[in-house]
């Protein structure tokens, strides 16, 4: 079930609070969360919101294309460190 249209976008009351306290300039801070769940509204334009992944902290700069889009699809939770080598051994 989607999220009715009344309720507008989530996002969490601690990251909007934050947001609002540094102002539009954004500067050269770091906003921490831990919310992947939030969506990204027109006021998180032009600052950097580091996204916790699960183990650290990910950096991510907001532009104007990523309005409307969750905070986590910028954070993936899994590395992948590619496929299994050539074992010509191991396929006998």
């Amino acid at each position: 079930m989607t999220r009715s249209l009344r309720e507008g976008p989530f996002v969490a009351d601690r990251l909007l609070k934050r947001i609002d306290s540094l102002g539009a300039g954004g500067g050269g801070d770091v906003i921490v969360a831990w919310s992947r769940a939030s969506a990204i509204v027109p006021t998180f334009i032009g600052h950097t919101i580091a996204i916790h992944n699960g183990r650290e902290h990910i950096p991510i700069y907001v532009t104007d294309r990523m309005v409307g889009r969750k905070l986590g699809e910028f954070a993936p939770t899994r590395t992948f460190r590619g496929h299994a080598g050539s074992d010509k051994k191991s396929r006998r």
